[in-house]
């Protein structure tokens, strides 16, 4: 059965994210990457070998990438097979977004949790 293996991100929306950004940095030391997001390394908990990371990131208020709705934050959770946590999704009756997106760095699909927020899926590359 696939399953979710960590959080691969932690999103949230603002009317200044570079104010918001700077915030977080002064008081909290989160520093951002030149993309504007944060990286947190680990290494996962099945091997404690395999290198892995969650992105915290403050996207703009007016973004399209939470979906249509009014949710202000997203997560993203790594899962072990995209494809085959779909398809049970699919049988339970999850509401699927049929979009995907593929990088160098992973897979990407989303879906909908009962409340109606954007849930984020993302496969790693095993690389």
């Amino acid at each position: 059965m696939a399953r979710v293996t960590g959080i691969g991100g932690i999103f949230f929306k603002s009317g200044t994210p570079d104010e918001l950004s700077n915030w977080y940095e002064r008081h909290l030391g989160i520093k951002r990457t030149p993309d504007g997001s944060a990286v947190f390394e680990w290494l996962e908990a099945a091997d404690a070998t395999t290198k892995a990371m969650t992105v915290w990131s403050i996207f703009p208020r007016d973004t399209n990438y939470f979906g249509n709705g009014p949710q202000n934050c997203m997560i993203n959770y790594r899962v072990d097979n995209l494809d085959e946590l779909l398809e049970q999704l699919k049988q339970a009756g999850v509401i699927i977004d049929p979009h995907r997106e593929d990088y160098d760095y992973g897979r990407f699909a989303w879906i909908v949790d009962p409340d109606g927020n954007r849930v984020e899926l993302w496969e790693p590359t095993k690389e």
